[in-house]
Order: structure tokens, then C-alpha cells, then sequence
């Protein structure tokens, strides 16, 4: 079976089983620093499982979450960023990381309901090279990138807004970025992924010192960083608080018409396979 997955730090945890653990023979994993681009994969069959962008669970038709798990974050995460030349006030013109349409759909969701602001919103070419904004200007940096930023931010004259934070003190909930969507076709004929995916959870979290050691070398920051980063900024688990700002992330998305209605989550379970959860 063939799954889909960024490659970035935040996501690891959960590929580090598929990748180099005891599911790396079991599952064919396909590899990609944008998670737009995964589940571009998902919607156009060249995959079974991917982890999305939430707000692709919305766009894409007949999927299911796989239950227990997410790349989410219950205050500061870190590495999904507004990066501008002073106060949001002033702020005129937003480039957006076409990595995340998750993360697009939430500065726009800001701007809206807690900045009050009406800038322009544009969207840089994949895979460009981030440049530093000017003055007027704000950019949407997710993923590795940000987390070198985030580091070198002040040095640079760079002020940061964390998205999941700024999220936090609007609603009082956590940010979910990112689940396992499983195309519902072949929910009855594998009765052992959802296991096999908790498995791969648990794996993933008992390596936190190996994976952050193996991605210092790459981002040329700290361990101990990306260590405290992986255990304290981001949280892996789909509990009824996640859910709960999940809910409340689609909501606010339809309002502002990013997507057409806030379908339902369906979820496949252990037991049964179908469960819904009601908006």
C-alpha cells in the first residue's frame, strides 16, 4: 500500500516507522517536503493514505481520518509563521507558501476575524526561494524553513507571529495542521492499517532524541532544540480538543467561502471502520 508524506521535522515522528522502522517493508512510502502536494497525490489516486493538510479533507471527496493522530499544536508550534517588517497594522501585502493550503486558509482567517485587516494576498511559486519581506510586506513560511527563521528572527530584523499561537489566543483552542486520510474504497480491505498507524505512532515518539539528532545536521540547529520542538510544540494526538478546533477551523473557513460547506469528519476505526463525528 502505498502512502504519502512530508519529509519536514514536524511530521517525522509519524514517518520514522515507514521510512527506517518496523513498517518499512510493509508500507511504499512516498516522500515530499509540501504537504499540498501529498495530497494532490491522495486526490489523484497515486497513493492510498497521505497526511493532508486538514482543509484538504474538506476538498477531497470520499476520504476518512484515520483516528488518534495529527500534527497539530496545543500553543506555540514553531514552524508555521507570519514573518513581517513590524505590527500586523501595517501590513499591506501577504505572500503565501503554496506548501500548506492549511496554513493559507489560516492567515486568511486571522486577517478576517482577529487582525481586521484587508491586505492583498498572493502566492509565491513552488519551491521559490524565501526571501525576507519588506516593509509593508508579511510571508507565510511553514515547515523546515521556518524553524530556521524562527532561530535567526531577531538578528535579522524579522518580527514572527506563530500561527498556532495567534490561533490559541483568538478561539482558546489548539491548531491542527495536518491527518492520515485514507480513501474509504479500501477501508474494508484493510482491516490492519489503523493499527499498523498507532504502531507507527508510538514508534515514531520513542525516537524523538534519534530524529532530532538526524535533523540538526540538515537545519543546522541545535539538537536539544529540535527536541524540545518535537515534544513540547507539537502535539501528535486527535483528541476532543484537536477535533474541537478542527471543527471550529472549518467553520470559519466556510465563512469567509475557502471551502463550500463544512462536511462532517468520518473516521475509520479498529473495530468497525465508520464512525462520524457530527459538525
Amino acid at each position: 500500500m502505498r502512502i504519502a508524506a512530508s519529509t519536514y521535522l514536524n511530521s517525522a515522528p509519524l514517518v520514522y516507522s515507514f521510512v527506517q522502522g518496523s513498517l518499512r517493508h510493509r508500507y511504499s512510502f512516498l516522500g515530499d517536503a509540501a504537504p499540498s502536494r501529498c495530497a494532490t497525490m491522495l486526490a489523484a489516486g497515486q497513493c492510498e493514505i497521505a497526511l493532508i493538510p486538514i482543509i484538504e479533507y474538506q476538498r477531497i471527496p470520499g476520504l476518512r481520518i484515520i483516528p488518534d493522530i495529527a500534527v497539530a499544536s496545543k500553543m506555540r508550534v514553531r514552524s508555521v509563521l507570519l514573518a513581517a517588517r513590524g505590527p500586523i497594522k501595517d501590513i499591506h501585502y501577504v505572500s503565501l507558501d503554496p506548501s500548506s493550503r492549511t496554513s493559507q486558509a489560516l492567515v486568511r482567517i486571522l486577517f478576517a476575524n482577529c487582525y481586521n485587516v484587508e491586505p492583498t494576498f498572493t502566492e509565491r511559486a513552488p519551491d521559490a526561494k524565501v526571501e525576507l519581506p519588506e516593509a509593508g510586506e508579511a510571508m507565510l513560511i511553514i515547515g523546515d524553513p521556518a524553524m530556521r527563521l524562527s532561530a535567526s528572527a531577531a538578528q535579522r530584523g524579522v518580527q514572527v507571529y506563530d500561527l498556532a499561537e495567534e490561533w490559541r489566543t483568538m478561539t482558546g483552542l489548539p491548531f491542527v495542521f495536518a491527518v492520515w486520510a485514507m480513501r474509504e474504497d479500501i477501508c474494508e480491505q484493510e482491516s490492519e492499517v489503523v493499527r499498523d498507524f498507532l504502531a507507527a505512532k508510538q514508534e515514531g515518539l520513542e525516537m524523538l532524541e534519534e530524529i532530532a539528532a538526524q535533523y540538526a545536521v540538515e537545519l543546522e540547529l541545535p539538537p536539544d532544540d529540535l527536541l524540545g520542538y518535537l515534544r513540547n510544540n507539537v502535539n501528535y494526538d486527535l483528541d476532543q480538543e484537536n477535533i474541537a478546533g478542527m471543527q471550529c477551523y472549518f467553520e470559519m473557513a466556510k465563512q469567509l467561502g475557502l471551502i463550500p460547506e463544512a462536511q462532517s469528519l468520518e473516521f475509520v476505526r479498529r473495530e468497525v471502520f465508520t464512525r462520524t463525528i457530527a459538525m
